[in-house]
């Protein structure tokens, strides 16, 4: 009876989580059939033959099956760390097993950045479709769509420091209704012509590309746009785990997306040769189009907002990875630690995105643009998956090379295709994307620089206490924040040079991030008492984690003969500069940007949520 009710109660979570997989997850890839097919028509020049749009069709049902419910939803997916998806996650589990390899952080750090390009692009493509709908019924309504979508994604990013605790508990209802409207929809386009079931055939799609040349290659571009939420699907996995994500794509996301594009194609089929101005919303009854546009309108706010708190969530992770500087975080929601908010990142992703949508000002324009960003960090993630075969897996090179050279060669075959549109706004992503990598490559490299120096200048830790035993001492505790806890950390030498004194308690603390998403609280902090009353410290988070170091001290006070009393406990930290010495012009320039963004990051006592009235800064300066 026990097993009973608890396989019941684990089916109703099960589902419960489905549920929420379709809000937060699928958001994306849900809102494509707005754009796809309409942009594929665009770009064959307004127009399609019956077998050009069963060959399309044929394309895009592959695409769907290949990429997202092969490489992503049952292959890629296996590939978590400790629960957690996404490019950075990928490259930290690599970094785990097999140490940290520059080529494997060059491609996670390039993903990342062609993501976070994709966090611009998705809302201003998708709001840009929903509201693009208002044509059909109200044509007048044509030169208004740009700026009624500037105003749509002006309040999207304005409430973002809200928090999206309150009104995701409705996203999984909405996309849920979304899904079913879309394969509805395309029952009733299905119904009208049958024959377009025939596009399922692999055949029909392969014979298309075999003789339409390059135009056949080119519909690729467009073709592509159906999948490209399948890299964010991967990137919030960790909020669902597999096994919801998988039940709610092939339990209805799936067969919801392939029934609307049947739908659409048969349309576009049935009234050969001029094509549907809009082959989704003219599915619609026209009564019902105005009602269409506001579900759609609400299911693409939906996309964008999971894209962009996937931005935030992907900024937390690189700079804990170490990868991007410390920038302020709040956290938005006590209950789920994924609500976040980062008002750099919103506001920067906002720019851009009214910039694109003004400019380009519909979405089968910039469709140029949200295709080569996603498909070639596809690419790199497929690269990185061979890695892991190998590697985590320990598959045969003969499997491994099969399965990711399929996977390689498709993702290739897109990227290609896409940036046929390189001057058409194509240069768009990879611009954001080439200065995003060239910022974390100086942060990454100037960060590495300044620690060898650190460590190079400092002291070993046991000769130094040696000199202090029996030796008056002031009252109170000082910490000292340092990279390691077996050398003598940089202000507590200046501290002794400058004030000459040293607290009766003294503590180094080392802040480690692990290559996990999280550490068990049990194992967050290790403690070694040293001689002469220091302790050496050392607290751990994973990289999905926001460090807490009052608490952490607090709840080690257990374990040492004292309590840390924060009236009486004095934060050490030092505030360093990079004098360049020595190096050719372009390194100076990289540490130039490393010291700029140095000064500009985030106190680390208030990334630690340290409290202000106990911290002591001291200057110094590193030559490199």
């Amino acid at each position: 009876m026990l097993d009973k009710a608890a396989a019941e109660s684990q089916r109703a979570r099960l589902g419960a989580l489905a549920l929420g997989a379709l809000g937060i997850v699928y958001g994306d890839i849900g809102t494509s059939p707005l754009y796809t097919i309409k942009t594929a028509v665009e770009w064959s020049g307004g127009a399609m033959t019956p077998e050009e749009a069963l060959g399309m069709f044929s394309l895009i049902v592959w695409t769907l099956i290949i990429i997202t419910s092969i490489k992503y939803v049952a292959v890629i997916m296996r590939a978590d760390n400790e629960g957690e998806g996404g490019i950075l996650a990928l490259i930290s589990l690599l970094g785990v097993k097999h140490g940290r390899r520059p080529f494997v952080i060059a491609i996670g750090m390039l993903g990342a950045a062609l993501l976070f390009g994709d966090g611009a692009i998705t809302p201003a493509i998708s709001v840009l479709s929903a509201i693009e709908g208002l044509k059909t019924p109200a044509p007048a309504i044509t030169p208004y769509v740009a700026p009624i979508s500037a105003v749509v994604l002006i309040c999207l990013f304005s409430f973002q420091s809200q928090g999206t605790a309150r009104i995701s508990k409705f996203f999984g209802p909405v996309m849920t209704l979304w899904f079913l409207v879309v394969g509805a929809l395309g029952l009733v386009g299905v119904a009208r012509y049958p024959d377009v079931l025939w596009g399922l055939n692999p055949a029909v799609g392969m014979g298309y590309l075999a003789t339409h040349g390059l135009a056949g290659f080119l519909l690729l571009g467009a073709v592509f746009l159906c999948a490209t939420g399948a890299e964010a699907l991967y990137a919030d996995m960790g909020h669902f785990g597999r096994g919801p994500v998988r039940l709610a794509w092939y339990g209805l996301v799936l067969p919801a997306l392939l029934l609307n594009y049947a739908g659409q194609t048969a349309l576009l089929v049935e009234s050969p040769p001029s094509a549907s101005a809009n082959p989704f919303f003219d599915l619609c009854p026209p009564a019902l189009q105005l009602p269409l546009v506001g579900l759609a309108t609400i299911a693409t706010v939906i996309a964008s907002q999971s894209i962009i708190t996937g931005a935030f969530s992907m900024t937390r992770q690189a700079i804990q990875l170490g990868l991007l500087p410390r920038i302020h975080i709040v956290q938005t929601s006590e209950e789920s630690y994924g609500q976040i908010y980062v008002g750099f990142v919103n506001w920067a992703l906002m720019a851009l995105t009214l910039i694109l949508t003004v400019s380009f000002r519909s979405s089968e324009h910039l469709a140029a643009a949200f295709g080569i960003a996603v498909s070639l960090t596809m690419l790199l993630t497929s690269i990185l998956m061979f890695i892991a075969m190998r590697e985590v897996w320990r598959w045969s090179m003969v499997v491994s090379l099969a399965l990711a050279g399929v996977f390689i060669f498709v993702d290739g075959s897109f990227v290609a295709a896409n940036m046929v549109k390189f001057f058409e706004g194509g240069w768009i992503p990879l611009v954001t994307a080439a200065l995003l990598y060239f910022l974390m490559s100086c942060w990454a490299e100037g960060y590495a620089d300044m620690r060898a120096a650190l460590e190079r200048d400092t002291l070993p830790l046991s000769s130094f206490i040696a000199q202090f035993r029996g030796k008056s001492r002031v009252k109170g505790a000082a910490v000292y924040m340092s990279s390691r806890i077996d050398v003598v950390p940089v202000p507590l030498l200046h501290n002794l040079k400058h004030n000459k004194v040293l607290h009766e308690r003294v503590v180094l603390l080392h802040v480690e991030t692990e290559q996990v998403p999280r550490v068990d609280p049990s194992q967050r902090v290790e403690t070694t008492p040293l001689e002469a009353d220091f302790y050496a410290i050392n607290v751990r988070y994973g990289f999905m984690e926001q460090p807490d170091v009052p608490r952490a001290l607090l709840l080690e006070s257990l374990s040492v003969p004292f309590h840390f009393n924060m009236m009486e406990t004095s934060f050490f930290v030092g505030r360093l500069t990079i004098v360049p010495t020595g190096l050719s012009k372009w390194r100076k320039f990289k540490l130039q940007i490393y010291q700029f963004l140095h000064r500009n990051a985030l106190p680390a006592t208030e990334f630690f949520q340290i409290p202000p009235g106990r911290v002591v800064e001291l200057g110094g300066q590193v030559e490199i």
